[in-house]
């Protein structure tokens, strides 16, 4: 069976050019301004929270007994979805943010990478190390759903 890397290759693409254009300051004026707008920020935030809770269906498919023959699928559809994700969140955001927000953009990048960095791409199938990393990038997508609930709360809250 041959390993498809082209998720994680997009992924780490995606990653890079994001902090490239985070550290250098190169934003499009266009996509700033509409990251001001009230009804743009809800909206591409639901786009994000939907990826999120889209990326939580693995798990289902994987623990439900009746949809684990789905799991196969599912997890292609969440290495691609989670190759994407740096686009959706600069699509939402250009910046990390403060206090929680950076470290929801510091868990949400971090779990992405180590998605990326999966075992499939480091070529070991050992148990420990697969352990491991399933408790680390699962553990960091849980803290980002708390996260992400907090801010939703924050954000319908004060506007």
């Amino acid at each position: 069976m041959t390993t498809d890397n082209r998720p994680t290759i997009l992924g780490i693409l995606l990653l890079v050019l994001f902090f490239i254009q985070f550290f250098l300051k190169l934003e499009w004026v266009w996509l700033l301004n509409l990251q001001q707008n009230e009804m743009y920020k809800r909206w591409s935030g639901l786009a994000i929270a939907l990826l999120i809770t889209f990326q939580w269906l693995l798990t289902i498919t994987r623990v439900v007994k009746k949809w684990r023959n789905y799991s196969i699928k599912m997890t292609t559809m969440h290495k691609w979805l989670g190759a994407l994700s740096p686009l959706f969140f600069y699509v939402h955001s250009m910046g990390l943010g403060y206090g929680y927000l950076l470290l929801l953009s510091y868990t949400f990048f971090s779990s992405a990478l180590f998605g990326y960095i999966n075992l499939d791409v480091i070529k070991n199938s050992g148990d420990l190390l697969f352990k491991g990393w399933m408790i680390v990038h699962v553990a960091c997508s849980m803290i980002i759903s708390i996260l992400m609930l907090f801010h939703i709360g924050v954000v319908f809250y004060y506007k």
